[in-house]
């Protein structure tokens, strides 16, 4: 086999104007791949430097994550030398990513039609909360307020009996995923026919359409055929079940391993009201009461055993910390350990695999303006005429 190119994204030039986490995952991404991505960020940093532990102030664990492998540039771009340094930055990028609101960017000069000028054939991204076609279109948004406009602490609510956010932040990463297709697409837009083009991609609509996935359900229909609510994914006896000796997450779904299920144990419940997937989606949440039952009364490995044996999915539960020794991770090398100047760091590395331009973490986070210098003089400038002033120190700052 011919040995691994460099990643897929390489030669891809990224000029990154987003902060927190929606528009810097979709970024780490893009570096993992291959691409150049130079961050562009104020004089006093990403906010997300200072939101969590981290070896020091500055690089908590949650920016060092999503802003590895990429060179950190500091720009005032309120100054006309700060612009100017960006728009020589532009010119030479494949792909300008903002996550400014619109008229924020605009201002600024760096709205779409400003860019394009400057280069035609640029992909520019826009991450925003909501999109500008629509009346919240100036609204602030972030990952908490998102997950309820889109309902998500509703159908935990179903679920659970109390209105609860999802334990992660999963709105500013699948908007942020979200923007990485998106922005692909667009480059493979231009690979074909030279055209660069603008990209939306707005937190709450994007979230709205990841709920709907399967909870549109019966609402999608004309007239409607029932809520908008997928019944299995709330019901409220839907948990990992408790066993002899702890808990165990189990879907026995489909027929062929209801009937496996069935047949290996033999429950006292066992009947003909619940012989097909038809029967058992029409009382859910009774199927699930009943499963839960059986599985109180064995312990969580003797029911591993089992479902392993019946090929019934079936998995203990984790905590994240356990995830780093996790013996199916680490034998598939998700983890990998940068050599830092404050230590070693074990990322959660590339998820996904590539016969022949294979992803990895390109290296380090970048301390603030670290690359400041070296960026501004490639371009033909001087760094200290064009706001590459030496990086402020942060060591009063604490985390936010």
């Amino acid at each position: 086999m011919p040995e691994p190119k460099p990643g897929p994204l390489a030669g891809v030039r990224v000029v990154d104007l987003t902060a927190m986490v929606m528009g810097p995952y979709c970024t780490q991404i893009m570096a993992d791949m291959g691409a150049e991505v130079i961050k562009i960020e104020p004089p006093q940093g990403d906010n997300t430097r200072y939101i969590s532990v981290g070896p020091v102030s500055g690089m908590s664990g949650v920016f060092v994550n999503v802003n590895r492998g990429k060179r950190s540039v500091v720009l005032d771009l309120q100054e006309e030398s700060g612009k100017a340094a960006m728009r020589a930055l532009i010119e030479r990028a494949d792909v300008f990513i903002h996550s400014m609101r619109s008229k924020a960017v605009t201002k600024l000069g760096f709205g779409y039609a400003d860019v394009a000028d400057i280069n035609p054939a640029i992909v520019y991204t826009n991450c925003y909360g909501y999109g500008r076609r629509g009346p919240e279109r100036d609204r602030p948004a972030y990952d908490d307020t998102i997950q309820a406009e889109c309902g998500l602490p509703y159908v935990q609510q179903q679920l659970t009996g109390e209105a609860d956010y999802v334990g992660t932040i999963i709105a500013d990463k699948v908007a942020g995923l979200t923007a990485l297709y998106a922005t692909m697409m667009a480059l493979f837009h231009r690979e074909r026919t030279g055209e660069g083009q603008e990209v939306e991609v707005a937190m709450f609509e994007t979230m709205a359409s990841f709920m709907l996935v399967e909870h549109a359900n019966g609402a999608m229909f004309d007239p409607p055929l029932g809520p908008a609510v997928y019944p299995r994914t709330v019901a409220p006896n839907r948990r990992p079940y408790r066993t002899k000796d702890g808990h165990i997450a189990v879907l026995i779904y489909n027929d062929k391993h209801w009937n496996a299920f069935i047949a290996a144990v033999q429950p006292p419940w066992a009947s003909d009201l619940y012989a097909t997937l038809e029967m058992r989606a029409h009382q859910i949440d009774a199927v699930y009461g009943l499963v839960a039952e059986t599985l109180a009364e064995r312990t969580t490995a003797e029911w591993l055993a089992l479902f392993g044996e019946l090929e019934i999915p079936a998995a203990p539960l984790n905590t994240p910390d356990s995830l780093f020794d996790n013996p199916h991770l680490n034998a598939v090398g998700l983890f990998e350990t940068v050599d830092t100047p404050h230590g070693k760091v074990r990322f959660p590395g590339v998820p996904t695999w590539f016969s022949r331009t294979p992803g990895k973490v390109r290296g380090p986070a970048p301390e603030l303006g670290a690359d400041t210098a070296t960026v501004l003089e490639e371009l033909g400038l001087d760094p200290a005429a064009a706001g590459g002033a030496p990086t402020p120190t942060f060591d009063a700052i604490g985390p936010g």
